[in-house]
């Protein structure tokens, strides 16, 4: 008898895209649990400016990678793909189908993909930043062309964080940076299918929107009091958040917090949709109701 291959479907699309209700009915339909791919809402002390659903919202269905972290801890693509990785290993046992959701797609792609083994050292990287301030960033570009030429011709000589890295990597393991970017996909013992929620950017535009006073009117605002003090860390690093950290320190108007939420909202939907784009695999789901989604990725599934 021939071996019933297992499968993970992923629901991706950008903030405000309605993943959540989506990612849902198709858990429902094959019993199965979700692995949330959210990189904010691994974190248990932030929930209403992350957009987490509430236990009512997750409708029984069990929702690995949500509250699973605190924000002091420096939760990575790479530690999350791990981590990940084991919970698979372990649902697909009384799973033939998981559902995995969320927009951040680095994160996605750190499971999906896998990621190439770069070195990485912290207190190098502030070296260079260090020196990149004094210097300025033009040494560094010809450090780049002598030993790493085929890099040099790739990256955007504009872009001062990817040449650093470049650097940082070739000073620690003495290689070329370009040698290292394997860019071999991961292979998985299961199937992976792609859906992106497409949406008219207009209608997007004022899904979130309408998310941001919902959010406040929910009580964002006293949910980020509570973790002023931590705001120094990288999770509190992000939209919705840290134009509320520049209010409560006097330095714009709440309305002007409120408007720059908006706005870097949709900045940061814009850069999703990017990044979405680059997969060929995927499958553009447009926008209608849960269960026209729904029967429209079944359809493709089935």
């Amino acid at each position: 008898m021939k071996e019933k291959i297992k499968r993970l479907i992923v629901i991706e699309g950008p903030t405000a895209s309605g993943k959540t209700a989506l990612s849902i009915a198709i858990a429902k339909h094959f019993n199965t649990v979700i692995l949330s791919a959210d990189s904010r809402q691994f974190y248990r002390e932030i929930a209403i400016g992350t957009a987490k659903p509430s236990l009512e919202e997750q409708a029984g269905i069990k929702h690995y990678f949500i509250d699973s972290h605190s924000i002091e801890e420096d939760f990575t693509a790479a530690k999350f793909a791990y981590e990940a990785e084991l919970v698979l290993k372990e649902a697909f046992k009384s799973n033939e189908t998981i559902v995995l959701v969320g927009g951040s797609g680095m994160f996605i792609d750190a499971l999906c993909n896998g990621l190439d083994e770069i070195p990485t050292d912290p207190i190098l990287r502030k070296e260079l930043m260090a020196y990149v301030e004094l210097n300025g960033i033009e040494p560094l570009i010809n450090e780049l062309k002598e030993k790493d030429p085929v890099f040099y011709a790739q990256v955007d000589l504009n872009n001062p964080v990817r040449i650093m890295r470049a650097i940082e990597v070739m000073r620690i393991s003495g290689q070329a940076f370009s040698s290292l970017r394997k860019a071999i996909k991961k292979v998985h013992d299961f199937e992976i299918q792609r859906f992106i929620i497409d949406h008219p950017r207009e209608q997007l535009y004022s899904r979130i929107n309408l998310r941001v006073d919902s959010m406040l009117e929910n009580g964002l605002l006293e949910e980020v009091k509570s973790v002023v003090v931590k705001k120094h860390l990288n999770a509190l690093k992000t939209v919705g958040y840290s134009e509320l950290f520049e209010y409560l320190d006097g330095e714009i108007t709440f309305e002007d917090a409120i408007e720059k939420i908006k706005q870097n909202s949709r900045r940061y939907a814009k850069r999703q949709l990017t990044w979405f784009r680059k997969h060929e695999d995927a499958t553009w789901i447009p926008f209608e109701s849960v269960d026209a989604m729904k029967n429209n990725i079944l359809s493709k599934i089935t």
